[in-house]
């Protein structure tokens, strides 16, 4: 059932990400933006993966990153809010942390994020 259901979900984040339109269309005025996180187990303090994501203008706006924990299922971490906020103040850097609200239990991974925002100089 898993298997099935995380199929799903590959197919509709595809859907998600061609409906999301292009960075250059969302927000014209940004050159790049690079997401570095660290994933960790509930309870750890210890990063067990590390993981950068460039977006360019012609790249896709979709900023949902996927939980990384196999047996999850709807979970993952929405970064776009936190780089909506980011382009409204014109910041360039920010960071914080999440938790994955999926089905892999409560708390069950978590990730820090460091977000980097170039613009174009208008």
């Amino acid at each position: 059932m898993i298997k099935r259901e995380k199929n799903n979900e590959r197919l509709e984040r595809k859907q998600n990400k061609i409906d999301a339109g292009l960075l250059s269309d969302l927000y014209p005025n940004m050159n790049s933006i690079v997401i570095k996180m660290n994933y960790y187990h509930k309870h750890s303090d210890a990063s067990y993966m590390q993981r950068t994501i460039n977006f360019y203008p012609q790249s896709a706006a979709y900023f949902h990153m996927e939980c990384m924990k196999s047996e999850c299922t709807n979970g993952g971490f929405d970064l776009g809010p936190a780089i909506s906020k980011m382009a409204k103040k014109r910041l360039t850097s920010d960071n914080g942390e999440m938790q994955c609200r999926g089905n892999g239990g409560p708390g069950h991974v978590r990730i820090d994020y460091d977000i980097a925002i170039k613009y174009s100089k208008k």
